[in-house]
């Protein structure tokens, strides 16, 4: 059976930041499917509930699972979010997950100093979008670009999203996870903070650290994430 994959974006963005991953499975003639979470892209005017998200998820894993084995992909926020569905008490119908730019729990004093600089961020002129564009336009390549933004951003979302984060047990996710995973990390990225333990809770996990590279590694290094991509479609296949 060929592969399924389905792709979940991190917190402000939408779908549209994984355009060059959908267009390059595209040409490899593999499906996918990039999923908005509630309030995020085509569903801004929703509110984001931790439930509808990973129902959200659910849904797009189950109907993918129907045309065959399903490699889940999630990034920030996403990658969170995937994992605790992953790691459930009962097992999804997933065969392997890459969890990008996510090796981090959020809770405690981190959590609540990252809602603190998102808060003061978003309380200057224009919601500090002049200052998200113009460290967008430093850091990612022309090419993708305006794959981030394309579906706009999810700027009414993200407190009540980062708040409901808190409410997930990630530590125990990872620790039940037992289908080939695939931790990736930027060199840069802030959110490595509890990288060692997530290697630890899931010793058969790979890790891979992208060079030169901050949070946002799929636009960053759109080619190095394709072959990352191939690496875990290539498991699947074995597995299947």
């Amino acid at each position: 059976m060929t592969p399924q994959v389905v792709l979940v974006h991190g917190i402000r963005t939408s779908a549209t930041m994984w355009r060059a991953q959908l267009a390059h499975l595209e040409a490899a003639g593999v499906p996918a499917t990039a999923v908005d979470l509630p309030g995020h892209g085509t569903r801004m005017d929703e509110d984001f509930t931790l439930h509808e998200a990973l129902h959200t998820i659910d849904a797009a894993v189950r109907r993918a699972a129907e045309a065959g084995p399903v490699l889940l992909v999630g990034h920030s926020m996403g990658g969170l979010l995937s994992l605790a569905y992953t790691g459930g008490e009962n097992p999804p119908p997933v065969t392997a997950l890459i969890a990008a730019s996510c090796s981090a729990l959020p809770r405690g004093a981190a959590l609540r100093t990252y809602r603190l600089l998102a808060g003061a961020v978003d309380a200057l002129p224009g919601r500090g979008m002049w200052l998200t564009e113009r460290v967008l336009d430093a850091t990612i390549p022309t090419e993708t670009r305006a794959d981030f933004g394309a579906g706009g951003y999810a700027l009414d979302a993200q407190d009540a999203a980062l708040r409901s984060l808190a409410a997930l047990d990630i530590a125990r996710s990872v620790a039940r996870i037992r289908i080939p995973l695939w931790f990736v990390n930027g060199q840069f990225d802030q959110l490595r903070t509890h990288e060692w333990l997530f290697r630890r809770l899931a010793p058969h996990a790979e890790l891979i650290l992208v060079p030169r590279t901050t949070h946002l590694v799929t636009a960053m290094r759109p080619r190095v994430f394709n072959a990352v991509l191939e690496l875990a479609l290539a498991v699947v296949r074995e597995r299947s």
